[in-house]
């Protein structure tokens, strides 16, 4: 060893203890270890046992440290004492929090429970807090998926029973091509990038289609640039490629979908019999027969004639629509800006991969139909997708059309394909539908949030009305089983279609990056009524954890936890943790005691629940149920056996999972556990989920179930064909006649693409340009931009712009550039990207922050140089002179058309010093931090 060699501690003491729980840096929820000292957080590393990350972290998980520590956290109740925006409040106790909420929530539950408007954020207990506004009465709540991706769970639901995300996976084991389209980088990152460096070791190809490279699509081995908004005319030419070339899965189509269901030639609706099951002619005797028959061979190309008229079957009629040259490379190329050969290439290498390089597993299995098999078949082609294709007013009908491509290709759920993880499948049949009854003092008749099958489930009071404030489940969108949160203020500012008195949010950043239109929320929400002097919104309650921008527009602020201070419980019921081999949930627990007067939010509503008298949060005796969050998770059943946790549950012989009562022990047997408990799927049951009787018998008895659901894949989606006909003028149902065209050409049962609505509704020659954000890996909605460590890694979010683009308009990177909608203007610094869609910019989504919120400094990156491009959206359409009020949305789910923004961009004449529009500064309760985080635990 040299002489002047340092002697180093390759073994430093790291922690006195570590304590396993969930990370909630993003949606992954990955285990980590969380490292104490002197009772302090020193470090924070992956659960290599954890089934989701496998020990893997990244930069946002190992940056939790920094969020628990953030200054910008709220430190105690607070109560508005300047004008809304003002950002003047006063610290109250919790106590007198409690009642204010309880005075202004009484009077509204006794005399009409649909003046409280409750929506939360981007939390994961939305299973209690929709039990909790159940209980409370009113119709009005959802959460953020009306906002995020709700076409693509939706979608997936209604066409097979799960989508992408948490309801599904590639199966990384053996797929060979896998295709991304639109995946945001913080969606599911951990093990996305896992399963890549999986499938790029094996040598399996990588395609990204997406208009932006970066992320996920930069390791892709190939990128495909398309024009956004585009996807589902790119996917239809890959099927109408498919189907031409016969390069489809026959057998998989005929017998586990409802391709050779019959079609009634007269209503378009699903021929059945007097049960309802759907009826296919058999293959083995010609008849007509239920298509769940013991021995049935169902035939995808017999029709039926009786009476004179001829009814075909699915997949006739998909055949005719997509062999149509309508759908052909060079008619959409142009369009998708990708080259027809191009297209026909792809479609090619779907096609060879998934039939030349098909296997198969010697692993026996019995049908739905009682036919065992001795083989399970593998394609091994893969998808995954995410808000990318979703939040465009064409999005539902585009994830479809991904979904139906699977589905055609045979791909779904077979080895090397897509995987459903428990408690998927279930298809929309066995999901509830809206409940909307209310009545003074009394729960909601059923849960809010569900799956139409036709305009019998639609949200309406009997006049024709919305009877929810966001208009969901209504002829202006009619399958938004989301909800619509992004419609919620500026419906409740217009009194369309009725006034509220207390709006209630929690994580909900509705006055910054949250809201489409935001200078115009801001109005709204600090609106007043000319006569009365009084909000037009009367009362806001809002929980968060941090001083975001939404917290100086509230009267009562109920301040949350962090992540390590609370109990949280990712659970079965909600949003679990699960893989596609497995059933798995997982709790989040305090790890660290707050150091501030703040409270779970979770635990909050138990509290104001009992003091509002609400069923299911007292006793008989009228005594408070539930002491706190964590006595929920444990003591809370849902129905017979079934509680919000599967794992370590009581039975008659001892401690067993899915099924049971309630076990006081169980979350000490989660936390032993490192906070998450696994039940893996037997072998054999692990693939052909939705017609596998031993993977039914399972869920059963997992409790995913009650009794075995086997069902068919529905490429023709009949409830939409319900809605259709009831604008074609049938049935007592009808749409109000401003919208019966655009239930007609909008709700087609079989997949169709038209072009986003914004395409339409400006001029595309003077807004030629599309504008998208994106989420970076580094950052999760707002709250990662107040954290120091992530902050040096994107601490402000330039315009990337084409080359093209660049040299057209003579800038340079570090230039300014004013940005216009036909609703705002930007000015902003612009960067150089050449790997971008020609006629497409971009910037990543929620780095720009409003001066004075988070804890910022007035000359934080951030608020000079971040920016948001919701400057330039609105939640509403622009005037069609009609009169009415046309969401910025799916029209068949509602969901956010984020992405259908079109702008112009010119060089600013005279550069600003910061990002405009620069508004105000707001005064913060918790002030400005210091400009260094210094802190130190004992070696």
């Amino acid at each position: 060893m040299p002489k002047d060699q340092p002697v180093l501690d390759l073994s430093p003491h790291v922690s006195d203890e570590v304590r396993k729980t969930t990370c909630y840096m993003c949606a992954c929820r990955c285990g980590i270890n969380v490292h104490m000292k002197e009772g302090k957080v020193a470090y924070i590393e992956g659960n290599k046992d954890h089934p989701v990350n496998k020990g893997v972290l990244c930069a946002k998980g190992s940056a939790g440290i920094m969020q628990v520590n953030a200054p910008s956290r709220l430190k105690a109740p607070l109560k508005r004492v300047g004008p809304r925006g003002s950002g003047e409040f006063e610290e109250i106790s919790w106590e007198e929090a409690l009642t204010i909420a309880t005075d202004w929530l009484a009077p509204i539950r006794a005399e009409n429970p649909e003046k409280l408007a409750f929506f939360t954020g981007r939390d994961q207990s939305q299973s209690f807090t929709s039990f909790w506004a159940q209980h409370f009465g009113t119709p009005n709540y959802a959460a953020h998926g009306g906002f995020c991706s709700v076409n693509m769970a939706a979608a997936g639901i209604y066409t097979m029973g799960g989508a992408f995300w948490e309801f599904g996976q590639p199966d990384w084991d053996y797929t060979k091509l896998f295709m991304l389209f639109g995946v945001a980088e913080d969606h599911d990152s951990n093990p996305i990038k896992m399963g890549i460096g999986k499938i790029k070791e094996r040598g399996a190809k990588i395609i990204g289609v997406n208009p932006i490279r970066s992320g996920y699509n930069a390791v892709a081995d190939e990128w495909v640039g398309i024009t956004p908004g585009t996807d589902g005319l790119f996917i239809l030419a890959l099927v109408h490629e498919l189907m031409k070339a016969g390069k489809i899965d026959l057998e998989y189509l005929a017998q586990y979908t409802n391709a050779p269901v019959l079609v009634d030639a007269e209503t378009g609706l699903l021929m059945r019999d007097e049960a309802g099951k759907e009826l296919v002619i058999d293959r083995n005797t010609g008849k007509l027969t239920p298509f769940d028959q013991q021995g049935v061979r169902p035939d995808l190309s017999a029709t039926h004639r009786h009476a004179g008229i001829t009814h075909k079957p699915v997949f006739h009629l998909m055949a005719e629509r997509y062999m149509s040259e309508e759908y052909a490379p060079e008619a959409v190329a142009e369009r998708c800006g990708i080259s027809a050969e191009r297209i026909r290439g792809i479609a090619n290498e779907i096609a060879r991969v998934a039939f030349e390089e098909s296997f198969e597993l010697d692993q026996e299995w019995t049908d739905f139909r009682g036919e065992t098999h001795s083989k399970m078949t593998g394609r091994p082609v893969s998808f995954h997708s995410m808000r990318g294709i979703s939040a465009h007013s064409n999005g539902f009908q585009t994830c479809r059309s991904l979904h139906v491509l699977q589905i055609l290709l045979g791909t779904v759920e077979v080895p090397g394909g897509f995987r459903f993880k428990p408690p998927y499948p279930k298809p929309a049949t066995i999901h509830p539908k809206p409940h909307y009854g209310v009545t003074p003092g009394k729960p909601l008749d059923g849960p809010h949030l569900g799956f139409v099958h036709g305009p019998d489930d639609l949200a309406l009071k009997p006049d024709g009305t919305a009877a929810r404030i966001d208009k969901a489940f209504t002829w202006e969108n009619p399958m938004s089983a989301h909800g619509m949160m992004h419609m919620v203020i500026s419906n409740a500012h217009a009194g369309d279609p009725y006034k509220i008195d207390t709006l209630f949010m929690y994580m909900a950043n509705m006055a910054w990056n949250s809201s489409m239109n935001t200078r115009g929320v801001i109005d709204m929400l600090t609106d007043k009524n000319e006569e009365t002097g009084e909000y037009v919104i009367p009362r806001i309650i809002y929980s968060d954890a941090y001083s975001s921008e939404m917290v100086a527009y509230a009267d009562l602020i109920l301040p949350d936890t962090t992540y390590l201070e609370r109990h949280d419980c990712i659970s079965l019921l909600d949003r679990p943790i699960c893989e596609a081999d497995a059933a798995a949930d997982a709790i989040r627990w305090p790890v660290i005691e707050p150091d501030r007067d703040v409270r779970g939010f979770q635990s909050v509503l138990c509290e104001l629940g009992a003091r509002l008298d609400l069923p299911g949060f007292i006793n008989e005796d009228g005594t408070q149920k539930y002491a706190d969050y964590a006595d929920y998770i444990t003591n809370h059943i849902r129905k017979p056996g079934i509680g919000p946790l599967a794992g370590w549950r009581m039975g008659e012989n001892g401690l067993q999972n899915g099924r049971g009562d309630a076990n006081e022990a169980q979350l000490d047997a989660y936390i032993e556990n490192g906070g998450f408990f696994v039940e893996h799927i037997p072998e054999g049951a692990n693939y052909y989920k939705p017609w596998n009787m031993a993977y039914q018998e399972w869920a059963v008895g997992m409790g995913i179930i009650d009794k075995p659901e086997p069902y068919l894949f529905q490429l023709y989606v009949e409830p939409m064909r319900k809605f259709q006909r009831a604008a074609e003028g049938h049935g007592e149902r009808q749409p109000p006649e401003h919208l019966r065209e655009r239930v007609k050409t909008t709700m087609d049962p079989l997949p169709i693409w038209y072009e986003p609505f914004e395409d339409s509704a400006v001029d595309v020659d003077e807004y030629p340009v599309h504008a998208l954000t994106q989420r970076p890996m580094a950052m999760y909605h707002s709250w990662g931009s107040q954290n120091a460590w992530l902050r040096q890694i994107h601490g402000r979010n330039p315009l990337y712009l084409p080359t093209n683009l660049m040299q057209k308009h003579g800038l340079k990177d570090e230039d300014w550039a004013t940005v216009s909608s036909v609703h705002g203007e930007i000015t902003v610094p612009v960067m150089e990207m050449a790997a971008l869609n020609a006629n497409t910019v971009w910037t990543w989504n929620a780095i720009g922050k409003r001066k004075g919120a988070w804890a910022l400094e007035e000359d934080a990156p951030e608020v000079t140089k971040g920016f948001l491009l919701n400057h330039l959206i609105h939640e509403l359409m622009p005037p069609k002179g009609d009169g009415l009020r046309w969401a910025n949305s799916d029209p068949i789910t509602g969901q956010a058309a984020w992405f259908d923004l079109r702008v112009k961009i010119a060089k600013a004449t005279t550069p600003p010093s910061e990002s405009q529009p620069a508004m105000p500064p707001i005064k913060s309760p918790v002030g400005t931090g210091p400009s260094e985080l210094k802190w130190k635990t004992k070696p």
